[in-house]
């Protein structure tokens, strides 16, 4: 599912790497490049990345940056 959602960070100077998924729903990613210091982070990973997920993936309950 990330990798539908990755070209459109790429487009931007940025990406994400998948850490973990935690058995209790919640995913952590690590944001690197633009996307890592952009100050439009937390938005585009809770209404764009985790938005995406949770609807594709209703088990997910959080995403996180670590």
């Amino acid at each position: 599912m990330l990798n539908t959602i990755r070209p459109a960070l790429q487009m931007d100077g940025g990406d994400c790497d998948l850490v973990d998924v935690t058995a209790d729903g919640i995913v952590q990613l690590k944001l690197r490049g633009s996307c890592g210091s952009c100050p439009s982070s937390v938005m585009t990973l809770k209404m764009g990345i985790e938005k995406r997920l949770k609807s594709s993936i209703p088990e997910i309950k959080s995403l996180v940056t670590v």
